[in-house]
């Protein structure tokens, strides 16, 4: 696997357009991460003010630049309108694995199709493009929603890792472990077709 942090990725089709954050993009994102304070409750990272989101992007784009981490911006074609955003983590190269997470969408975009269109072309980037062995998901034990959208797209419970996290109250969150095996793509991606869902 050859990821590199230096090329601008971008992935689109009918519904999402997902292309590189940038630090301008404060503005884009300000009323979706700011409309409900507990959009990301199960979040380390707390975005619902201006400098909180501004701290956020700030450090995402530094992680791209250090090589740590490569976040996106997420835009809703059917609404015209920026939704969130989400991100490739934990990437290695050696080992031919990386991780999807860091993802929050605005309220009014759940359960409109949105992030399994993105899920699909960041997989499909990471398995078609990059050949990728593995694609990784975590998320706080506690967050039914999200573990039942990993679960959705056909990602495999591994397990849990107890008290692993600390959040921005100080408790200690155990994270749920999902993953998705090159040899399982080619039936994710099929399920996927069957939802209408296209490159």
């Amino acid at each position: 696997m050859n990821f590199q942090f230096h090329k601008e990725v971008k992935f689109e089709n009918l519904i999402a357009l997902i292309r590189p954050l940038l630090i301008t993009d404060t503005d884009n994102l300000l009323t979706i991460a700011t409309e409900d304070d507990t959009l990301v409750q199960f979040s380390p990272k707390p975005i619902h003010s201006k400098e909180l989101l501004t701290q956020y992007i700030e450090k995402a784009v530094a992680d791209r630049e250090s090589g740590q981490r490569y976040p996106f911006i997420i835009f809703d074609k059917t609404t015209n309108t920026y939704a969130g955003s989400t991100s490739f983590l934990n990437i290695s190269n050696a080992n031919k694995k990386l991780e999807i997470g860091e993802t929050w969408i605005g309220r009014g975009f759940h359960k409109t199709g949105l992030n399994r269109n993105c899920k699909y072309l960041l997989l499909s980037y990471a398995f078609d493009e990059l050949g990728a062995e593995r694609v990784e998901f975590k998320t706080d034990e506690r967050n039914s929603a999200s573990r039942k959208a990993i679960e959705g797209i056909g990602g495999q419970f591994e397990g849990i890792l107890r008290k692993d996290t600390i959040m921005i109250d100080g408790f200690r969150r155990s994270t749920a472990y999902y993953g998705i095996l090159r040899d399982e793509w080619e039936t994710v991606k099929q399920n996927f077709s069957k939802q209408n869902i296209t490159a």
